[in-house]
C-alpha cells in the first residue's frame, strides 16, 4: 500500500510532559487544542502513565498519537507527536532536553525539579516553542536558560536575574576583600 505524500510541517510536538513516579504532572505544555480542558489533559497524563509505568520501551503508540518518553529516577519525560511525525526527532527532542535538564540540574528528579521549576519551564521554552522545535543542543539550551555564552562570557548586569545579579555582586565584593 502507497502512502499519500504528507506536506512537512514545522509542528512537531504537541505537547510536553513531566510526571513524577505516581503520575501527578509536574509540568505539562500543551501546544495543540487537542486536550483543551484541564480535566481533558488529566485524564489523558493518569492514561499514558498507566500504560507506560511498566513498559520497559522509549516509544510508543497511544491515543493515535506517538510518544516518546524517559524515565529518571522518580520523573518521566514525555513528548508527543503526531501518528506521521518522525519517531526520530522526538527522540532526539527527548534526549536533548533531558541532558540540558541534567546540565542545568545536576540531576532530573522530582524534587529537583519543583526547586528550580523556573529554569526547567524555560529550557523547555528554549527546546520547543508553539510545537515547533527550535533548538536540540542541549549546551546551547542551558547557556540560554541561565543567560551565560557557551564559552562563559559575562553577561552585562542589565540582563542578568536578580539572583545572578546578587551572585555577582558577591563575588565582587569577596574580590575586592581579598586585593
Amino acid at each position: 500500500m502507497v502512502r499519500p505524500t504528507q506536506k512537512t510541517n514545522l509542528y512537531t510536538t504537541k505537547a510536553v510532559i513531566l510526571l513524577d513516579s505516581e503520575g501527578k504532572r509536574l509540568i505539562a505544555k500543551y501546544y495543540t487544542p487537542d486536550y483543551a480542558t484541564a480535566k481533558d489533559q488529566k485524564t489523558f497524563e493518569k492514561a499514558l502513565f498507566d500504560k507506560t509505568k511498566k513498559i520497559n520501551s522509549e516509544i510508543i503508540m497511544f491515543d493515535g498519537q506517538v510518544v516518546v518518553y524517559k524515565n529518571s529516577i522518580d520523573t518521566f519525560i514525555y513528548i508527543v507527536g503526531s501518528v506521521d511525525e518522525n519517531e526520530l526527532i522526538l527522540t532526539h527532542l527527548l534526549s536533548s532536553l533531558y541532558e540540558s535538564l541534567n546540565l542545568l540540574l545536576g540531576s532530573v528528579e522530582k524534587r529537583v525539579i519543583m526547586e528550580y521549576l523556573d529554569q526547567v519551564v524555560l529550557a523547555i521554552d528554549e527546546a520547543v516553542d508553539d510545537g515547533i522545535i527550535l533548538e536540540s543542543d542541549p549546551s546551547v539550551i542551558a547557556s540560554r536558560v541561565t543567560k551565560k555564552g557557551a564559552d562563559g562570557d559575562n553577561v552585562p548586569l542589565s540582563e542578568q536575574t536578580i539572583a545572578q545579579a546578587l551572585r555577582t555582586a558577591q563575588e565582587q565584593f569577596a574580590k575586592s576583600l581579598l586585593k
